[in-house]
C-alpha cells in the first residue's frame, strides 16, 4: 500500500469535501435537541450508505439517534473488526449559525460544531471513499460508531459503544486534534461532585446564634475538598458552581456546589472518591449530601502507544510530521481505553476555537488527515 496514493485522491476531492462539511454544519446538532441530532444522523447515515456500508441507526425515546456502519463486513467474517467513533452532538443551541454562519476565510472553514466534531466524521468518511477509490481493501472489518450525546457523557449508547468496543481490535476516535494537530495519545477521567450542606435558616438580625450556616458550612468543606487537588500530578479539583441562600437578612439553611474533577490515571479513581465521600460536616447540626464521581476514567497512554508509532511512521511517508499530546478533556475514548482496548484520539480535524465563538478548521489539512486514517486502518 502506497500511502500517496490516498492522500492524491483526498486532495482531488477537496471541493467535494469541504460541500459536504458545509452541509453537515449547517445542520445544527445541539446534544439536547432530539430532532436536530435525528437529522444529523439521517445525513451522515445517507452518506455512508453511498458508500456501500452496512447502516444501522440506534433510536433512542429521548436522546438524538446513533449510528453504527460497518464496511467490509461480509469479506472479514470472523475477525476483529476496527472500531472508528465520533459524535453528531454539539455544544451549540439552534440558531447559533445566525450569528456564526459558516464561512471561509484565509484557508480557514469556521463555524458551529465545525472543529468538534463534524470535520472529523466527514475526514471518517472520505477515509473510506479514499480507500474504494484506491482499491485498497482492509484486512479487518470497518465500523463507524457516531454517539448522540458525547458532550453530555454519552449516557444514552454507552451500553452499545462499550458492547461494540470489546468486539474491537483497535479504536479509533475521531475527535479533533490537539494543537498543531498532535494526536492525542492520553486523556484525563473526568468526574462531578455535587456537594450539598442541609443546614437551618433564622432570622440574621434577631436570633443568628438559632441557625445553622448552610454556606458557611459548604465553604470550609471546599477548602478541604480543594487540599484533595496534586495539580503537579495533573488531579485537579474545581468549584465551578455555587448555590445557596436566599436572603441576605436570613441565615441560609441550603447550600450547594458542582466540582469539576480530572484524573490522569485509573488508580486515582478509588482513593479520590473515597475521600470526599468521607468528608464529614463541621459543624455538628448540619448535614452534607454528596453525589457523583468519576463518570470517565483515564485514557493512559499505553493504550495508545503502538498505534501512535504506527501513524507516526505512516504519516512520514504521507510527509507529514505526527506528534502526540496528553489533554484534560474526555471523549469516547476514554471508555474503550479502559477496557484495555488500543486507542488513538485526535484523528480529526485539525484547527482551534472548540467550544467557542472561533471555532474553525484549517482546509489544506483536511485531506491529510482522511488520508492519515485511511492509512491507519489499511495498515492495522
Amino acid at each position: 500500500m502506497d500511502p500517496r496514493l490516498l492522500l492524491d485522491y483526498c486532495q482531488s476531492t477537496l471541493d467535494e469535501m469541504l460541500r459536504c462539511l458545509e452541509a453537515a454544519v449547517k445542520i445544527e446538532s445541539p446534544t439536547f435537541s432530539k430532532p436536530d441530532v435525528d437529522r444529523m444522523a439521517a445525513f451522515f447515515a445517507g452518506r455512508f450508505r453511498k458508500e456501500h456500508g452496512k447502516v444501522r441507526i440506534l433510536r433512542h425515546r429521548t436522546a438524538g439517534s446513533g449510528i453504527i456502519a460497518e464496511f467490509w463486513g461480509e469479506k472479514r467474517r470472523g475477525s476483529k473488526p476496527i472500531l472508528v467513533l465520533g459524535h453528531l452532538d454539539t455544544v451549540w443551541k439552534t440558531g447559533t449559525l445566525q450569528r456564526m454562519p459558516f464561512r471561509v476565510r484565509k484557508g480557514r472553514a469556521y463555524g458551529p460544531g465545525i472543529f468538534d466534531m463534524k470535520s472529523g466524521i466527514v475526514c471518517g468518511l472520505w477515509a473510506i471513499r479514499a480507500l474504494r477509490a484506491c482499491g485498497i481493501e482492509p484486512t479487518s472489518a470497518v465500523r463507524y460508531f457516531l454517539n448522540s450525546d458525547e458532550e453530555t457523557s454519552s449516557v444514552a449508547f454507552r451500553r452499545q459503544l462499550l458492547a461494540e468496543a470489546r468486539k474491537a481490535r483497535a479504536v479509533l476516535v475521531l475527535e479533533p486534534a490537539a494543537a498543531g494537530g498532535a494526536l492525542k495519545t492520553s486523556r484525563k477521567g473526568v468526574g462531578e461532585f455535587r456537594i450539598t450542606v442541609h443546614g437551618r435558616s433564622a432570622h440574621a438580625g434577631i436570633n443568628p446564634g438559632a441557625g445553622v450556616n448552610a454556606i458557611s458550612e459548604l465553604a470550609k468543606q471546599l477548602v478541604r475538598i480543594e487540599k484533595l487537588a496534586r495539580p503537579p500530578q495533573g488531579l485537579t479539583l474545581t468549584v465551578g458552581l455555587i448555590e445557596g441562600g436566599t436572603r441576605s437578612n436570613v441565615v441560609p439553611e441550603r447550600a450547594s456546589a458542582s466540582v469539576d474533577v480530572r484524573i490522569p490515571r485509573l488508580k486515582d479513581r478509588g482513593p479520590l472518591e473515597r475521600k470526599v465521600r468521607s468528608l464529614r460536616p463541621i459543624h455538628p447540626e448540619a448535614r452534607l449530601e454528596i453525589s457523583g464521581g468519576i463518570n470517565r476514567p483515564p485514557m493512559e497512554r499505553a493504550m495508545a502507544a503502538e498505534l501512535f508509532r504506527r501513524a507516526k511512521e505512516l504519516g512520514g511517508q504521507l510527509g507529514m510530521e505526527i506528534t502526540e499530546a496528553s489533554t484534560g478533556g474526555g471523549s469516547d475514548g476514554n471508555f474503550t481505553a479502559a477496557l484495555g482496548i488500543p486507542t488513538l484520539d485526535g484523528l480529526g480535524g485539525v484547527g482551534d476555537g472548540a467550544h467557542a465563538v472561533h471555532e474553525h478548521v484549517i482546509i489544506r489539512e483536511l485531506p491529510r488527515r482522511a488520508a492519515l486514517l485511511a492509512a491507519l486502518i489499511a495498515s492495522l
